[in-house]
């Protein structure tokens, strides 16, 4: 599992639990609005997530890693759109539980590389 930040692990554990159904009562509206403030809490907090900039090998994961959060974030936006317009708000769900699984896999991502960069600076295995 990914080593998340206390911002991520906070905006993310907040968009898994607005992504549960709204209760009997509470307006559509109200679901889809604190959805979408949930969405803009994960997107500052992935912009926050910077992968460490790496030399030699490691230069092509780190490029990668940062064109990764780039659409990650183009999708965050997108889907902040469509929680105040999707017709259907199942989909809606099924696309941003498919986005958290998303976003812990670039962090952990990030956590490899930063672990790859420490072991070749340290003197891993030959």
């Amino acid at each position: 599992m990914a080593t998340l930040s206390s911002g991520m692990a906070e905006a993310l554990h907040g968009l898994e639990q607005a992504i549960v159904p709204p209760r009997p009562g509470v307006p559509l509206g109200n679901w889809r609005w604190s959805l979408r403030q949930r969405l803009a809490s994960v997107r500052d907090a992935l912009v926050e997530e910077n992968p460490t900039a790496a030399d030699g090998w490691l230069a092509a994961r780190g490029g990668q890693a940062f064109r990764e959060r780039g659409m990650l974030v183009s999708r965050l936006s997108q889907l902040a759109d469509a929680a105040l317009t999707a017709p259907d708000p199942e989909v809606l769900r099924q696309d941003l539980r498919r986005l958290i699984g998303d976003i812990g896999r670039h962090i952990q991502r990030l956590n490899d590389l930063a672990y790859d960069d420490v072991e070749l600076e340290l003197g891993g295995e030959n």
